[in-house]
């Protein structure tokens, strides 16, 4: 899923925890959409927004504790030099534990931005991030007998002490806006980023079989500069009573990805890369040296993408709209594998992501839509890392989408949705359901869903979001070794459901309350493992003590429910965190 992650609409593709102290907004795009992202605008689309230095000045700080030790502050710093410059910082700083025996995290940020406007058409703005995140590697527990393991929700399995995932982030980034007087906006904007990370664990790779659990041990180096630059022109136009919203771009993008895995062996015995340890005591402190074996991932890949993609909104009448688009992508992939046989491969493919849709108004309110949309996830970087690369398995993972849905304005502030949809996705890459080493490729998986929403106000002083939905999804194709022709897809819940409520009772004191489902999964392809279903809920309370300050006291999980909040395989799964409190105050100067 991080092929699926962007920033500012480019891609922003490692594995690691992104944190929100600069981020101004967050885009769920869901179904592909390919036409606009390309590569990664698959099954749903996760943009982040960045915080910009505009012209409303901001001086904003904020203090969190609350459980398991947790520290964190942030600053939101705006200035306006005059009438054609701003400046902003945006600064984090945290340090927290964990219910997890022997798990923290510690991490620090720093992202400063400038805006110019030399003209009243004409912007540019400058940015750049340094962050960096150093916490415990934690893959949770194993499973037996069908369903997670039947331990304290504490208990780490391997060795806390020699599992930590490491990342360091430098980014910069230029956009650059004009608006002719003939009504063509013009848009660029390039980023380059650098990754540095480095994760190592000791885990438990096996059920627990007669009281005993088998322990694995890896690290994993990876290094990666991205470099993207996209171009824009957005115009609208009358032709006769039609009118048009063209959008037409081009993208060019370079990314090379070192990455080398060493595997782990216990006891100074290169043939234990096993280590069989009681689950009364699955903590050990037994010797382990890593060493990169013939069959270990020791890579280089080059990706060089070049785009071009163009989009019409045409309104035939005031009640009917057509969304027709397309994009070609040259994808061109260069790979070495550095160790045994020092594999060499070159492809290229020619992609082309079509997509059409059409909303029709009936009456102002009420909005009905239809669409068709592909795109393409070609191989590259963390994809890499664990397939055994031939030609074959470099070929793009192909997704199309079939979808209508509804939207109702109730009214101006509270809207209810809906959408139906298919998914169909060809050349899957799918996670090997015991070992998080490996993966495969299957043919062909299809998912089929309904979800509706509701968001807005339903008074003056009460708002609500929130949302169900219907999923299933089946391999259409045997994977050998791993799932069955028609096996559920993993980690997909067939209901799932949350909502959020808040009311002000007065103008300076509001609260909060939620409630989250997931319907019971299956943890993996081969539909072995269940994780139960939940029901989590959570509050909040919100007050507004000056001007100048207010505060937050939020309460996740507030019935102290046990349950399991994410999985990986039928033996990396995450217990779900017991009732955790937060205070937050925000000051503003």
């Amino acid at each position: 899923s991080t092929g699926d992650f962007f920033i500012d609409g480019i891609r922003d593709d490692a594995e690691f925890y992104r944190d929100l102290y600069n981020i101004e907004r967050i885009e769920v795009l869901k179904g592909a959409n390919g036409m606009i992202f390309g590569r990664g605008g698959s099954g749903g689309v996760v943009n982040r927004v960045s915080k910009q230095a505009n012209w409303d000045p901001v001086r904003e700080f904020t203090f969190q504790g609350g459980s398991f030790n947790q520290k964190r502050m942030t600053a939101d710093v705006g200035y306006v030099i005059n009438d054609v410059a701003a400046v902003r910082l945006n600064a984090l700083y945290e340090d927290v534990g964990s219910f997890r025996d022997g798990v923290d995290m510690e991490r620090l940020g720093v992202s400063p931005t400038i805006t110019i406007k030399p003209t009243h058409r004409t912007k540019v703005i400058a940015g750049m991030e340094r962050f960096h995140d150093d916490r415990t590697a934690d893959r949770g527990i194993p499973s037996f007998l069908g369903r997670p393991v039947d331990v304290h929700e504490s208990r780490f399995f391997g060795d806390p002490k020699r599992s930590n995932a490491d990342i360091d982030v430098l980014s910069f980034n230029a956009f650059i806006e004009h608006k002719f007087d003939s009504g063509i906006t013009l848009q660029n904007r390039t980023n380059y980023t650098t990754y540095d990370k480095f994760y190592q664990n000791i885990f438990a790779n096996s059920q627990v079989f007669s009281g005993l659990i088998s322990l694995g041990a890896y690290n994993n180096v990876t290094t990666r500069d991205n470099v993207f630059n996209q171009t824009n022109l957005l115009y609208s136009l009358n032709t006769g009573p039609i009118s048009h919203t063209l959008m037409a771009g081009i993208e060019v993008g370079r990314q090379e990805t070192h990455n080398q895995r060493r595997n782990g062996f216990f006891n100074n015995d290169i043939s234990q890369v096993n280590l069989r340890v009681p689950i009364s005591n699955p903590v050990t402190n037994a010797p382990v040296d890593f060493l990169t074996r013939d069959t270990d991932a020791h890579n280089r890949s080059v990706v060089n993408v070049t785009s071009l993609y163009i989009q019409d909104q045409i309104e035939l009448l005031p009640q009917l709209q057509l969304i027709a688009g397309v994009r070609y992508d040259l994808f061109e992939v260069d790979f070495r594998q550095r160790n045994a046989g020092r594999d060499h491969l070159k492809t290229e493919d020619d992609l082309i992501a079509p997509r059409f849709g059409a909303i029709y108004k009936p009456i102002e309110p009420v909005s009905f839509y239809a669409s068709y949309s592909q795109a393409y996830v070609p191989r590259a970087g963390d994809q890499l890392t664990s397939l055994n690369v031939t030609v074959d398995t470099l070929k793009p993972e192909k997704f199309t989408t079939l979808e209508a849905g509804i939207k109702w304005d109730i009214h101006p502030d509270l809207a209810v949705t809906g959408a139906v949809y298919q998914l169909d996705r060809t050349n899957v890459i799918t996670a090997d359901p015991n070992d998080p080493t490996r993966t495969f490729l299957a043919k062909g998986q299809r998912t089929e869903g309904v979800e509706i929403s509701l968001n807005g106000q339903l008074t003056s002083d009460w708002s609500v979001m929130g949302g169900y939905a219907y999923q299933t999804g089946e391999f259409t194709s045997e994977v050998p070794g791993v799932a069955k022709k028609g096996a559920t897809v993993g980690e997909l819940p067939r209901h799932t459901f949350s909502a959020w409520n808040r009311y002000d009772i007065t103008p300076k004191i509001g609260a909060a309350v939620g409630v989250i489902y997931r319907g019971g999964m299956f943890a993996s392809a081969d539909n072995t493992v269940r994780i139960p279903d939940f029901t989590r809920v959570d509050a909040a309370l919100f007050a507004q003590f000056t001007k100048r300050f207010r505060g937050q006291l939020n309460i996740e999980n507030l019935f102290d429910v046990n349950y399991f909040a994410s999985v990986h395989n039928n033996n990396n799964i995450m217990p779900g965190s017991p009732i955790a409190i937060r205070a937050t105050l925000i000051a503003n100067f």
